[in-house]
């Protein structure tokens, strides 16, 4: 929207007090985040000077447009996620003519646009960029709302994302972060099978000065051998896999109408490590589910103290009107949701320790993202940003370098290095 906008003669500000128009871009998914989305809506609202506007947009407004207007008094515009590329529109409307009400910007449409107006899909932070390959999913999980908000999946053209593959390769991009809500569906609704394998393939043909591929958030059964192969065969691909499994019995996991066959996440892990000996595999555990005993909840920390995964993200059961859970209710306490939480978080944090202690005496690869009072931060091919670790690294190395560092302490979530000299162009 930022990009289109700035097409259209606007430019971005410093501040909001400087602006003419804001937009904020919510999100609608879990509870907090809608909690957190109307706090600063109404924040910016009540600060508004004369002629400024509030543009709400994102996930919250696509699927509470209305509500989200009730309950923040001073929103001039409505955008939701579907038409997102209608907002030079929708400003030039409010700039126009001054609405009493109001413009809400919410068309009864299935699904994303594929009209994005040529606009580059990505976000670039640093050195890295997120690069968006499809938007929308068609996976029935019960517990999930991204399919209201964002209907069905709508995958994008490979050409439009190899060209803009390369349009980061040319800004001197390191690390290419490949991102859906579920990558490993890229492709189904053009006919295509192994579409993630293909577009990895056609990526490192592509984009070969991109030192890093990273795949984010793959769904359980939909890791194909045809995706293995073309991981393990190729190290700009990193061996790094997100994969939010969600549960660890199979009656929760069939509640949450979510893939069932726990022998099928066994078999698959031990399958890649075979292949990648080096794979970090990153999930994702919902706990305090409707339903979940004690013992459906022992199965979830005995899966997670087998599989010994890199990294964990675990959620309290978030509940959510309109999907297929709601019938289920909220009926465990927030109390046992937390309880169970932190025993897992507990467990993980111990795994996670010793996982990063075989790395002391070993160098890995590190992207540098930050530096400062001696002190260089950076992140290995096991940590994706902002959800993962950090390697911390003895001295000032410039930020945007791959360096080796040869890692020296290990803590919970992060590690600690010095850069190994000679080598690597060092």
């Amino acid at each position: 929207m930022a990009a289109l906008l700035q097409r259209d003669g606007h430019s971005i500000t410093d501040t909001a007090e400087d602006a003419d128009f804001i937009i904020v871009n919510t999100c609608g998914f879990i509870g907090p985040a809608k909690d957190e989305s109307i706090l600063i809506l109404n924040e910016f609202a009540s600060n508004k000077r004369s002629g400024q506007r509030l543009i709400a947009a994102g996930c919250l407004t696509q699927r509470y447009g209305i509500e989200v207007a009730r309950q923040v008094n001073g929103i001039d515009g409505i955008i939701g996620t579907r038409r997102w590329m209608d907002i030079v529109q929708v400003v030039q409307s409010l700039r126009a003519q001054n609405h009493p009400e109001p413009l809400y910007h919410l068309p009864d449409v299935s699904g994303i646009g594929t009209d994005e107006k040529g606009v580059l899909r990505a976000s670039v932070q640093g050195a890295s960029a997120y690069l968006k390959i499809a938007d929308g999913c068609r996976r029935p999980c019960a517990f999930c709302a991204i399919p209201l908000i964002k209907g069905s999946l709508v995958s994008r053209p490979y050409e439009v994302i190899r060209d803009e593959a390369q349009q980061l390769e040319a800004l001197g991009i390191r690390e290419l972060i490949l991102i859906a809500q579920d990558t490993t569906d890229f492709g189904h609704d053009r006919g295509m099978k192994n579409g993630l394998a293909n577009l990895l393939q056609d990526l490192v043909e592509s984009v070969p000065g991109i030192d890093w591929i990273r795949v984010l958030y793959t769904f359980p059964g939909y890791v194909t051998d045809e995706l293995i192969q073309v991981m393990s065969a190729h190290p700009q691909i990193l061996h790094y896999l997100d994969i939010p499994l969600q549960h660890g019995h199979p009656e929760v996991l069939k509640r949450m109408r979510r893939p069932a066959n726990i022998d099928w996440v066994y078999q698959t892990v031990e399958k890649i490590r075979k292949v990648m000996p080096d794979l970090a595999i990153r999930t994702t555990f919902i706990v305090g589910y409707p339903g979940e005993t004690e013992q459906e909840f022992q199965a979830l920390l005995d899966l997670v103290e087998d599989l010994r995964f890199d990294r964990v993200g675990t959620f309290t059961f978030s509940f959510e009107p309109g999907t297929s859970s709601e019938s289920l209710g909220d009926p465990i306490p927030r109390e046992v949701k937390e309880e169970r939480r932190e025993r897992l978080m507990l467990l993980q944090q111990q795994i996670s320790l010793e996982k990063n202690q075989e790395f002391v005496g070993k160098t890995l690869s590190v992207l540098v993202e930050g530096v400062g009072d001696g002190i260089s931060l950076g992140r290995s091919y096991r940590d994706a940003p902002e959800i993962d670790g950090m390697v911390m690294i003895e001295g000032e190395v410039p930020v945007g370098e791959i360096v080796p560092v040869r890692i020296t302490g290990a803590m919970v979530y992060d590690l600690v290095g010095v850069v190994v000299r000679g080598s690597m162009g060092v």
